[in-house]
């Protein structure tokens, strides 16, 4: 019987609010996930911190990556919580709720078929394009075209992983939404076939 299904599967320890999620979604044990909506076969692995976000469709998220990082007020005359999270210190004083009603609008935008890296971060307002990847430990400042590959701090590209003739046509075929059956149908050519030769099979 398999194991991912229509509900999300929420491994223990998780916390989990305002968020959507697709069909055969899983988020890992001991995450935290805020404002998000991750679409269908998204994951994340253990202990990822995903915040104000949207995520596409069978988005590989490694364990102890960060998706829309919050930030600190830099222009006041303190970075620290207090100023917004100020219930905590005083009975008498709320949250500073336009602060984060502006920290919720920041989205980043995460593509269908997407891979980021174990400890890899992305910052708010970021969008990463279909089919590209994160490499481990990255810190993504700037959008990232789809099928590139991006390292390092800050992320830049490393190589694209196909050529552009071949990821225009990938997004064209657009796989992620077939329906689940046409998926297995065609999971051995998933497994075996080039993509090259998977787009002459499929297009």
């Amino acid at each position: 019987m398999a194991r991912l299904g229509e509900a999300p599967f929420i491994h223990p320890d998780c916390i989990v609010q305002d968020c959507t999620f697709g069909r055969y979604v899983e988020i890992g044990a001991g995450s935290r996930v805020l404002n998000a909506h991750m679409d269908d076969y998204s994951y994340c692995d253990r202990m990822a911190e995903i915040a104000n976000a949207r995520i596409g469709k069978f988005a590989n998220i490694a364990a102890f990556s960060r998706i829309g990082a919050t930030d600190h007020p830099m222009d006041k005359a303190s970075l620290h919580h207090f100023l917004y999270r100020s219930m905590d210190y005083w009975g008498d004083a709320g949250p500073d709720e336009a602060f984060f009603e502006h920290r919720k609008s920041r989205l980043a935008h995460i593509g269908h078929d997407t891979w980021i890296g174990h400890g890899a971060m992305i910052k708010p307002e970021i969008t990463l394009g279909h089919g590209s990847v994160v490499a481990s430990g990255a810190v993504v400042t700037k959008d990232v075209p789809p099928y590139m590959i991006v390292a390092g701090i800050p992320a830049e590209p490393l190589r694209a992983r196909f050529p552009e003739a071949i990821a225009e046509r990938l997004m064209a075929l657009a796989w992620w939404d077939w329906e689940h059956e046409q998926l297995r149908a065609a999971l051995a050519d998933f497994r075996s076939l080039p993509a090259e030769a998977f787009l002459e099979k499929y297009e």
